[in-house]
């Protein structure tokens, strides 16, 4: 379950790599935009303001995303993204930090480009930190003899989950679009007792969170902040610094 407060409590950050992303995208006047997994909607309302006269269409597989979208006043619609197809006037879609939750995502991307009409964009931003410290961890934890029995059907997503820059650029030129893809490593500065922890139980836990009772789910945290603080140690501020790696690609369909 997605908690779209916990999401948000790294706004700024969360939303830099969703900017570098759209402002790649040089679609001039497009009909109709949209954002795949708009989440709780607050980078959805820039893509309004960047193009005022398309249609926008918002959907997140999230029941409290979608509600929290609808409440910052972004028109979403329940949808899973694997059921998703384009409509025939779609000329954008967004697709930030979603893709890697979704096995075998690259055949998905191909058939959203085989049912895009020409000349469309699609712009893909997806973590590729899976091999940090901060997911490395908590997969030797999940698998550890305290906590294997309880989280057996858990998978943490490894490096394999997504591909690299060139995997997703020889994707999409074998579907004879033009393409950029690139990767940045943003080194975020955050502050807390515990963000690096704060940071990951918005997202990669949220399967361990979901198997696990109040109790039990305490004393996990507990244990995965001290592996965390001694692989991202405080500043003498009191700030950490947490390296995130991004893969991105635009492509767009051949005229």
């Amino acid at each position: 379950m997605w908690n779209p407060t916990d999401y948000l409590a790294f706004g700024d950050h969360r939303a830099r790599p969703f900017h570098d992303l759209v402002a790649r995208i040089g679609a001039t006047a497009p009909r109709r935009v949209v954002d795949v997994g708009c989440g709780p909607g607050t980078l959805t309302k820039t893509l309004a303001t960047r193009w005022p006269h398309a249609a926008l269409e918002a959907f997140d597989s999230s029941e409290d995303m979608v509600l929290a979208a609808r409440e910052h006043g972004v028109t979403a619609e329940l949808v899973d993204v694997a059921d998703w197809h384009p409509a025939s006037d779609t000329d954008v879609v967004v697709c930030n930090a979603v893709l890697q939750w979704v096995p075998g995502h690259p055949a998905l991307m191909r058939r959203w480009i085989g049912e895009l009409p020409a000349g469309a964009w699609l712009g893909v931003q997806v973590p590729s930190n899976f091999g940090f410290p901060s997911h490395v961890v908590i997969r030797e934890l999940v698998l550890s003899q305290r906590w294997r029995d309880d989280l057996h059907d858990v998978r943490i997503r490894d490096e394999l989950a997504v591909l690299s820059p060139e995997g997703y650029a020889d994707l999409l030129l074998d579907t004879d679009c033009e393409v950029d893809a690139w990767e940045t490593t943003y080194l975020q500065r955050l502050s807390g007792p515990d963000p690096v922890l704060d940071w990951v139980s918005g997202t990669a836990l949220r399967p361990v969170r979901a198997v696990l009772s109040e109790d039990a789910w305490r004393d996990f945290r507990a244990e995965l902040a001290v592996e965390l603080r001694s692989a991202y140690p405080s500043r003498s501020d009191g700030t950490t610094w947490f390296p995130f790696r991004r893969v991105f690609v635009v492509a767009r369909k051949r005229p």
